[in-house]
Formats: structure tokens, sequence, C-alpha cells
């Protein structure tokens, strides 16, 4: 099966936007293949900005989220793979998604079996979320 990280991404990013809200993306600036302005890190994370009004030429794709930003004042190109997108979130209210470390195995095939023993292959991997 498909990741479906770049698909929730996609369609929070829509409904951040659509509520009128700012999108915001948190990152790992130290993963493989992160390019961002090394000024912007902290922590090893990058907070950006995804807003169409904070942007430029965004390109959401299954494994790439691209865009021309302004940062002090320079416009730069920014590339971070969708794994390393750690969650997003509004702006004013927060609201959003975080993601998994590892969104290698997105069939939850690596969910443990009730006894806590070794994984069990092909069982759901829902967890209510209040």
């Amino acid at each position: 099966m498909l990741s479906s990280r770049p698909y929730l991404l996609r369609a929070l990013h829509e409904w951040i936007v659509d509520s009128g809200l700012t999108p915001h993306l948190l990152v790992n600036a130290e993963a493989p293949g992160v390019e961002v302005p090394q000024s912007a890190v902290n922590d090893g994370r990058v907070i950006l900005n995804v807003n169409p009004s904070a942007v430029r030429d965004l390109l959401m794709d299954a494994e790439l989220v691209t865009f021309v930003a302004r940062f002090g004042g320079v416009s730069q190109a920014v590339s971070v793979p969708v794994t390393a997108i750690e969650a997003i979130y509004a702006r004013e209210n927060g609201r959003g998604m975080m993601f998994p470390d590892d969104d290698s195995d997105p069939d939850g095939s690596d969910e443990e079996s009730p006894d806590g023993g070794e994984p069990r292959p092909g069982k759901p991997n829902l967890k209510v979320v209040k």
C-alpha cells in the first residue's frame, strides 16, 4: 500500500487554508534531502509557513514538498521530503496532525498483538483520539 502521509498533508493543508488559517509544517531539518535555509533551523527542526500568500510555486506530491519563500527578505527554494515532515497544523489554533516517526509500514502490519508479543501482520492500526 502507498503511504497515506502525502495524501493527509494535502488534505489538511487544504482544510486549514479553506478555514482561513495559516498552515505550518514542522520538519526534521536533519533528515536526508531536506533543503531549507540553515538560519531557519532551531534544535534540528524548522517550522515552515506554507500559506499560499507566503509561498510561491507550492508543490506537494507523493515524495516532496517544494516551494519558494522569503527568508530574511531573500527568496529561497525549499525542498522537503514528505518523510521529514513531522506535523502539519494551523498556526492560530494548533489544530492539525502529527505524523509517526516512521511511516515506512503504512499497512499497519507492525501492530503489536494484544498480548504484547510479536506484531500481527494485516491487522488495522487505528487509534481513537479524543
